[in-house]
């Protein structure tokens, strides 16, 4: 992915401001990774102006682990084909460790080289 750039060098049609980095913005594969961590971190109906935006991957996190999984791949698969019309998911991958659950996705643009987005939910380690 490439790093953020300022407003005043956006020359992208794509473009959304960069998390963490005020003043500067994400474009091409850097801005559909991040749109796609913000669709699976927000949980659904946690956004008043578009309750239909996000993904229920919140409601299984207690879920016992021998039956998560597949709930975890198919609420990614649905949010990400809903918000995120300019990929094709190729495989979701989940690993669960102790207080951890990550979501490995890996996707790709129109005759693109695959990426991966991956979103760790859980309690922080960093006190």
């Amino acid at each position: 992915m490439t790093t953020p750039i300022t407003y005043t060098n956006i020359t992208s049609a794509h473009w959304q401001p960069a998390l963490g980095t005020p003043g500067d913005v994400v474009t091409g594969l850097r801005d559909i990774d991040q749109a796609i961590r913000i669709i699976l971190t927000t949980p659904l109906g946690a956004d008043p102006h578009r309750p239909e935006f996000g993904s229920r991957l919140f409601d299984y996190l207690d879920w016992p682990v021998n039956r998560v999984t597949p709930h975890l791949v198919r609420e990614s698969v649905e949010a990400i084909r809903r918000w995120e019309t300019r990929v094709t998911t190729e495989e979701v991958l989940v690993g669960i460790e102790a207080e951890h659950v990550t979501v490995r996705v890996r996707w790709r643009v129109a005759d693109g080289v695959s990426q991966l987005t991956e979103v760790t939910y859980g309690r922080s380690t960093a006190a």
